[in-house]
């Protein structure tokens, strides 16, 4: 009964809060020819950059993370209230500090979020790699981010990790007493899990590469991530030497599935350049993920769907932009993800939500 309070009452507070945006009805024009699951859309964010928006367990909050380029100039942490009413606005409260950067929140139970942030060492944002002189696209690996623990209304509650190494990339299992999670505290990119209480460490994966971006599926019994695993002298050495660095290159990599321990791993796609964002269907049977793999020079990103014995590939999205970050509802009949489309030709990225085609899971 308390959670629901605390749920309730953040739910009416974002109605008061800083950040909102226009929504007008549903507009399925957004939907493009051959987006069939789609039997409605609908744009909750409008400018700025929206990334990794993801539901609550009841389906009825998204938490998310956002940089508007003016009052917040890189990634914190945001969450609304998500209304099956198309013409309301949707209303987002700031629930992290403000300072330093922020990413991958998410929801661990009806009163706490987690998150990343860097803001304990700095105010200001930490500085962003040098592409043109690295002359790769990378991702940087702040040795500043810890995880975190705060309630729905952003009052800093715990912090989990405490080391100068890159802690970030949580989510939580379904019942919300493991967090999942990616460090280099061991010298490499690996999962760990550990408890609500920030103890109980185990990494759960050693091979060379980075594996990051991993999910349960809705039972807890299965992970899905993104991995990349260099192979070649070539390859490992370039994977070194950014490490050493502090760096990643996203450029390639697939999608590994295995059980909440770890253990039987397996590789389910072999797609050429970046397969990542994996999430389970509710039904725990396939996989949703973004892709680059038809496009040799890298661009656009579309969303498939896939088997979770890596057969059965469909594609879900059919865009020319950027379709990544997908989620289902619990029960499967809401479906969110982030894009480049409808944003006037600029590189903002925003948040839609859709109500998928087929027949609810039941719970």
């Amino acid at each position: 009964m308390k959670n629901n309070l605390i749920r309730f009452v953040y739910i009416i507070s974002v109605c008061f809060c800083l950040g909102t945006t226009k929504l007008n009805a549903q507009d399925n024009s957004l939907i493009l020819p051959g987006e069939t699951h789609f039997k409605s859309l609908k744009q909750l964010t409008f400018g700025g950059d929206n990334a990794e928006a993801y539901f609550n367990r009841d389906g009825d909050l998204l938490i998310f993370q956002r940089t508007d380029h003016k009052d917040y100039l890189c990634d914190q942490i945001f969450s609304g209230a998500v209304s099956t009413d198309p013409t309301d606005t949707f209303f987002y409260n700031l629930l992290s500090t403000g300072k330093g950067r922020t990413t991958c929140s998410y929801f661990v139970n009806d009163s706490t979020i987690i998150y990343a942030s860097t803001h304990l060492t700095a105010d200001s944002c930490p500085p962003v790699p040098n592409r043109e002189l690295i002359k790769k696209y990378v991702w940087p690996i702040y040795g500043s981010f810890e995880l975190f623990l705060a309630d729905y209304q952003g009052n800093q509650l715990k912090q989990l990790t405490n080391i100068v190494y890159y802690d970030a990339v949580a989510s939580v299992a379904p019942v919300g007493k493991t967090i999942l999670f990616t460090s280099n505290r061991d010298g490499d990119l690996d999962l760990y899990t550990m408890d609500i209480e920030g103890k109980q460490i185990r990494r759960i994966t050693k091979d060379l590469g980075y594996d990051g971006g991993a999910f349960y599926s809705q039972d807890g019994s299965k992970i899905v991530w993104r991995a990349s695993r260099p192979k070649t002298e070539s390859e490992i050495k370039e994977y070194k030497d950014l490490l050493a660095q502090d760096l990643v290159a996203p450029t390639n990599m697939h999608l590994f599935i295995a059980n909440a321990d770890g253990s039987d791993m397996k590789q389910i796609t072999n797609l050429p350049r970046a397969s990542w964002a994996p999430f389970f269907h509710p039904s725990g049977k396939k996989i949703i993920f973004a892709s680059n793999y038809e496009h040799e020079r890298g661009f656009p990103f579309n969303l498939y769907l896939i088997n979770t014995d890596g057969t059965g590939l469909e594609k879900i999205t059919n865009g020319d932009t950027f379709d990544a970050f997908p989620m289902f509802s619990s029960d499967g009949m809401l479906f969110v993800f982030c894009s480049n489309r409808n944003n006037g030709g600029t590189r903002d990225t925003n948040i839609f939500i859709a109500e998928w085609s087929d027949q609810p899971i039941k719970k």
